[in-house]
């Protein structure tokens, strides 16, 4: 509220609107470790004439892994935005801005904490309404207004989805609390659609194919500290909401783990192809995002079918993996996105075919980069590398399950898990290579320069963030197998535990081990080249040393072979200058790859309904008599067809 009373302050509310941002989200991390800690789940309920039950708030072990995500994010970014979205700069933009991040940030705490449904869809219209504003900050920009329309589009059917889910629950159970097993009576064609309501409504949010469609434009283009926020954070509670749900209803059936197996291998090999072929930064990283949302889901897969076949290992591997990738997740992502406004913020432009050679003259953002890039490549001994040996390992032993009728899905999600393995290095490959390295491709207005400390001290603690994770992951799993063993009351997930925290100690270990050994070549190199005396030379040319930016790879070439290869999901637009003269003038070459679902489906197929409803527009005729006799006629419609 600071920035919206102090207008004529504008640097003073910021900065106090930064404060205040920061003190909430100390207090709302330290109780989120305080939720992991082990202590018994925390209840408040108050009893109110709210349709639907009491105010009803609950802090457990789930609430605490998301809490933890949520105020750790918007503390950092709202340090970031100091210098990236001053107000002084933005007094209009910037005051809506804030005022709604910080509407989101509660929105986002509330529905973690939410203990009845009812309460949980107030808080869910809350987010959908203020990340309409955050990603409309710009709305004067183009393609800002569609990308939030079809966020906004989005949202609202995720919210129709869950209010029916909480309809649903209600009629079974006569009640929408989401205490532990509040779902377990309903029978299986109940149980089969709330699961299928669950899966829609907060998939919707989470980004999972083929609901991901409102994601890579709200993400490219809002301002890069929000497109943190979202990646980091909003994003998950897609995937919170659905944890939830199967904790509270019955014993899932085996389709409901192979479902979730073969939608989140389709979701992160879908994701990692478009991102691939992406030429604007921003929408890479937001297209890699629908990619992790699917590694998460084949995790929550793994667990659900633990859940199926009593197995407390597969529970351990699975949900300690979907949980562990959701703090990852929301470390390396936001980490790059601010990289990316920082590129933004300094060459005025996220197109890469424009950039190159950045490294020189902004190395810590490079270093930045790297670090995000490399952990969310699943290398080690970055964070990104345990999650995904926990969810490989839990794969195969649902693989090796012969018995369970589900095992070919645990077959197809270790190839797709392979698979988008492989190409997310090829994507953070091109993405470094061609924006960090190399030399600049075009003349940029001014030489781009590394940001002040404080957009660059969150990059920062991100990335080291990220290092620290991958390291003390064995000593984070008894918090997460906690949470585990409560998702599963029934079976002894902790002591199944073990054998994952072997898993991830041994894993550690060798991480730790690379690591250091690669400090102290670093350093030997170092110290070897101060004892030298030296002097400057040219590179070896091989034999060509006038080489200009025009003959390096670009983002498409570098991406070319595997558009070819995966034209049959992407389906490219290419541009191929036509040469047929002897001395042909300038030509150029371009390719576009829209969106399968949104721009190949959902747009041609609402453009068609539309042009057949200008038909009916003979019913508005601004009579008001005919509108109350159209509203007396479906009510005796409903009334006759509901005896």
């Amino acid at each position: 509220m600071a920035p919206l009373l102090l207008r004529t302050r504008l640097r003073a509310g910021h900065a106090i609107s930064v404060v205040l941002t920061l003190i909430a989200s100390l207090l709302g991390a330290g109780g989120a470790l305080l939720a992991l800690s082990g202590a018994a789940a925390e209840r408040l309920e108050i009893v109110w004439n709210w349709p639907g039950g009491a105010l009803s708030l609950q802090a457990d072990g789930l609430a605490g892994v998301f809490l933890l995500s949520i105020h750790l994010i918007a503390g950092l970014t709202a340090v970031y935005g100091l210098e990236y979205w001053p107000l002084r700069h933005y007094p209009g933009h910037g005051r809506k801005l804030l005022f709604f991040s910080g509407l989101m940030t509660g929105a986002m705490t509330l529905i973690v904490l939410a203990g009845n449904g009812m309460l949980l869809l107030v808080a869910w219209e809350v987010m959908a309404i203020s990340g309409y504003f955050l990603v409309t900050a710009e709305s004067d920009k183009a393609g800002v207004p569609e990308a939030g329309w079809n966020y906004f589009i989005a949202s609202h059917a995720s919210g129709l989805l869950l209010l029916a889910f909480m309809a649903v629950l209600g009629h079974a159970t006569g009640s929408y609390n989401f205490s532990d097993g509040a779902a377990t009576g309903v029978d299986g064609p109940t149980a089969n659609l709330l699961f299928i309501l669950a899966l829609a409504g907060f998939g919707i949010k989470a980004g999972i194919f083929p609901f991901h469609v409102w994601l890579p434009a709200a993400h490219a283009n809002a301002p890069s500290h929000v497109s943190a926020l979202f990646s980091g954070v909003v994003i998950k509670m897609g995937i919170y909401g659905l944890v939830r749900a199967l904790w509270i209803l019955p014993a899932p059936p085996a389709w409901w783990g192979a479902a979730l197996l073969l939608l989140g291998g389709v979701t992160a090999v879908y994701g990692m192809a478009f991102a691939v072929n992406q030429q604007d930064i921003k929408r890479l990283l937001a297209y890699s995002s629908v990619e992790n949302m699917g590694i998460v889901l084949m995790a929550i897969g793994v667990a659900t079918l633990g859940k199926t076949a009593n197995e407390p290992l597969w529970i351990a591997l699975g949900l300690c993996a979907a949980l562990l990738h959701v703090w990852n997740h929301s470390l390396f992502k936001p980490a790059l996105f601010l990289g990316a406004g920082a590129v933004l913020h300094a060459a005025g432009t996220r197109e890469m075919e424009r950039l190159g050679g950045l490294a020189k003259s902004m190395p810590w953002t490079a270093r930045v980069v790297l670090v995000g890039a490399v952990a969310i490549c699943g290398l080690p001994p970055l964070n990104g590398f345990v999650s995904e040996l926990l969810l490989y390992v839990g794969l195969f032993h649902v693989q090796g399950a012969a018995t369970l009728s589900a095992w070919p899905a645990g077959a197809f999600a270790i190839g797709a898990l392979s698979l988008t393995g492989g190409l997310a290095l090829l994507c953070f490959t091109k993405l470094y290579g061609v924006v960090f390295s190399g030399v600049p491709r075009q003349v940029l207005d001014s030489t781009p320069r590394d940001p002040g400390w404080r957009m660059r001290a969150p990059m920062l603690l991100l990335a080291a963030a990220c290092v620290l994770l991958g390291l003390a992951a064995p000593w984070l799993l008894p918090a997460l197998g906690s949470v585990a063993g409560a998702w599963a009351p029934g079976l002894d997930v902790r002591l199944a535990l073990e054998g994952a925290m072997e898993t991830a100690r041994g894993a550690s270990v060798a991480a730790g081990l690379l690591l250091g050994s690669v400090a102290a070549l670093w350093g030997a190199l170092r110290w070897r080249a101060r004892g030298a005396l030296g002097r400057t030379m040219p590179t070896w040319g091989c034999g060509y040393t006038a080489g200009t930016p025009r003959i390096q790879y670009t983002a498409s070439s570098f991406a070319q072979i595997l558009a070819a290869q995966f034209e049959w999901l992407l389906h490219p637009i290419t541009r191929t200058p036509r040469v047929d003269h002897l001395f042909p003038g300038p030509a150029s070459f371009s390719q576009n790859t829209p969106d399968l679902i949104l721009e190949r489906a959902l747009e041609p197929g609402a453009r068609r309904i539309a042009e057949q409803m200008i038909r009916l527009r003979f019913l508005q005729h601004g009579r008001v008599q005919f509108y109350v006799l159209y509203l007396a006629v479906a009510l005796i419609l409903f009334l006759v067809l509901s005896q």
